[in-house]
């Protein structure tokens, strides 16, 4: 049974989003509040959240960066807000997946089930991959370089572990958003470079000086061995 955490202010919408998630086989816990769910996210790490964007006391997309930094548990926001600034925003904080007040319970389980099905085929167990002194054990989710263990956020080693799998080939922008950050039909190029910059800061290089992650301009990235 996959728990479910909803983290919603509206006492109308809350009592009956979880009513109807019940009914169909899920465990649902809820949360008035953005630091209450947060709280609640990190101490019982539920399956998923369906997060909503303006909660009383922190914005939603603060909540999510929050979370982020902690976990990589599958988020939906579930929001009234159907701007694209707003929507563009969440996806590039690290949403899976976004849908607008209103929607029918059929819809939101819908996204519920994709988004799982992405994230119980993103934890099956592979390899471990090996490039030059790079080596990522996928399972345990561990990196180390040269036998120094890397501190990485879980969506820097998520970005590592598609560009290792492809070592050697590069890998466009468009590709990485849709693979990694599960955003085909938009998301930002800038999320992509802003995350590629933290990565080789914590591989010990620059985009001046590249070792592993080399830019081919104008199309994309490639994760190779350094020359001897």
């Amino acid at each position: 049974m996959a728990q479910v955490l909803i983290i919603e202010d509206d006492d109308r919408i809350r009592p009956l989003l979880m009513r109807s998630l019940r009914e169909r086989g899920y465990a649902v816990s809820s949360a008035p509040t953005g630091m209450a769910g947060l709280s609640m996210a990190v101490d019982h790490r539920p399956d998923l959240v369906i997060l909503d964007l303006g909660l009383p006391d922190v914005d939603g997309t603060q909540v999510l960066s929050m979370l982020r930094a902690v976990s990589d548990v599958p988020v939906i926001i579930a929001s009234a807000r159907d701007d694209d600034p707003s929507l563009v925003k969440a996806l590039d904080a690290g949403a899976d997946d976004y849908v607008v007040k209103p929607y029918t319970t059929a819809q939101l389980e819908a996204r519920i089930r994709a988004v799982m099905r992405r994230a119980d085929s993103s934890k099956s167990p592979r390899r471990s991959l090996v490039v030059g002194g790079l080596e990522i054990d996928v399972a345990a989710r561990r990196t180390t370089l040269d036998g120094v263990e890397l501190d990485l956020s879980p969506r820097e080693f998520d970005l590592l572990v598609h560009l290792a799998e492809r070592a050697g080939d590069v890998v466009t922008k468009r590709e990485l958003l849709t693979d990694v950050w599960h955003q085909a039909w938009g998301g930002s190029d800038k999320t992509v470079d802003v995350h590629l910059s933290w990565l080789r800061r914590k591989l010990g290089e620059s985009a001046s000086q590249p070792r592993y992650l080399i830019t081919v301009r104008g199309v994309g990235v490639r994760l190779a061995a350094p020359d001897p």
